[in-house]
């Protein structure tokens, strides 16, 4: 038995690919994980955090640009010109890009990405979560075929 989504507007919607729902969620605690890491760093001065921040963005900087490549190419479908995926594929380029000046903040040396790498680290991770709960949401009425 297959479910589709009705809307209202008109139109269809299949349900969201198991796949861009891992990529999608996914980083969201790896960029939890650079805020917790940076945090560590600022009040412990161990530099082990510094490098343990930076792995965790290279690995959630994958997962959300998969899952940004994911979104746009969505956005050509029909179910794809709603607002809401629109909304979540401009947020997931948003926080690609901080997330990305977030890196070449920690490539600095030691100390030097400090405060500016926490304060990008929180924001990315907001922007992030939005991004992620816009792209997992429920859509309101299922038709079973």
């Amino acid at each position: 038995m297959t479910t589709a989504t009705y809307h209202p507007s008109g139109g269809f919607d299949r349900p969201l690919h198991p796949l861009h729902a891992l990529l999608l969620a996914g980083s969201v605690p790896l960029f939890l994980g650079v805020l917790l890491s940076d945090v560590a760093y600022a009040n412990s001065a161990q530099v082990q955090w510094k490098n343990f921040a930076s792995w965790l963005n290279a690995g959630a900087l994958l997962f959300s640009g998969l899952a940004l490549l994911w979104a746009l190419i969505g956005l050509f479908t029909v179910a794809g010109r709603r607002r809401r995926p629109l909304l979540s594929a401009l947020l997931l380029l948003v926080g690609w890009v901080i997330g990305f000046i977030n890196s070449l903040v920690h490539a600095k040396d030691a100390a030097a990405s400090l405060p500016e790498g926490v304060v990008l680290a929180a924001i990315v991770f907001v922007v992030m979560a939005v991004a992620s709960w816009l792209g997992l949401a429920a859509t309101p009425r299922e038709v079973r075929a």
